[in-house]
């Protein structure tokens, strides 16, 4: 496929001191697994929009997760995972998987959303996983990215590199800026370059039901509808919470805790 793109990516200006990377997940998932993210062909025309701004190094494609189920066997992501690398195609150069992971909260809902529509899941073998990647790594070589694996060392295939979802070495190419930080991943088998990680459980509405992030779905909703895009946290702090100021050089921002 053949894509016009303009050859050198626009550079920071006084307004934008610094280019972000953006890792953007895009699953192509039907309505039973992801119920509210938007259609993936309007994702990917935002991907876009983020590499024409920024250039092709600034945004990684996420696969993430892979999930085994009835609605999505292997031949689906084969074919799904097929068509858009072929509309990403000179649009990124690395594409980002893994497995689903099946923790505690995650099979739980994965079972309650399995019963009410109708669908199963399974988690294949290794064997059976290295198999899917290695034609996943053929087709992504195929449309000039490179695949690599999140934090999954065991599915570790030829042509399949292990992720930096925090890769210094990606800022740098972005922002034109020496970053000096040592690899200390935040879990087994992860690469990422040392970071702080300022998310929160339970708060996107998004309701994807392999999500391991989100747990009760009522109180992500519940948040999103209270944050305020000008307030300093995701969600107003629960009524009884006082700051706490962090230990010094670890966090720039307050903690708070509730109160007993």
């Amino acid at each position: 496929m053949t894509v016009a793109r303009r050859s050198t990516p626009r550079r920071c200006t006084a307004r934008r001191t610094c280019s972000p990377v953006v890792q953007y997940t895009i699953n192509g998932y039907p309505r039973e697994l992801e119920a509210a993210v938007i259609d993936y062909s309007r994702s990917v025309a935002t991907l876009k929009q983020i590499s024409e701004e920024f250039g092709p190094k600034a945004v990684v494609w996420s696969y993430d997760p892979i999930l085994i189920s009835s609605l999505t066997p292997p031949e689906h992501h084969l074919e799904s995972f097929a068509a858009l690398a072929r509309a990403l195609s000179g649009w990124v150069d690395e594409v980002v998987v893994s497995f689903a992971h099946f923790y505690q909260k995650t099979r739980g809902n994965l079972t309650v959303a399995a019963r009410e529509a109708g669908f199963t899941f399974d988690d294949p073998q290794v064997e059976q996983k290295q198999h899917l990647l290695t034609t996943l790594v053929h087709m992504a070589v195929d449309h000039g990215m490179r695949l690599s694996i999140c934090s999954q060392r065991a599915f570790l295939v030829p042509g399949a590199a292990e992720a930096q979802c925090v890769d210094a070495r990606r800022l740098e190419a972005v922002g034109a800026k020496k970053i000096t930080a040592p690899v200390a991943g935040n879990r087994e088998d992860c690469e990422c370059f040392q970071s702080k990680d300022i998310g929160e459980y339970n708060t996107c509405p998004h309701g994807c039901v392999y999500c391991y992030a989100v747990q009760n779905r009522g109180l992500a909703q519940d948040r999103f509808r209270r944050h305020d895009p000008e307030s300093d946290f995701l969600f107003e702090p629960p009524p009884g919470a006082h700051e706490v100021k962090p230990r010094q050089g670890v966090l720039s921002l307050p903690l708070l805790t509730r109160k007993e």
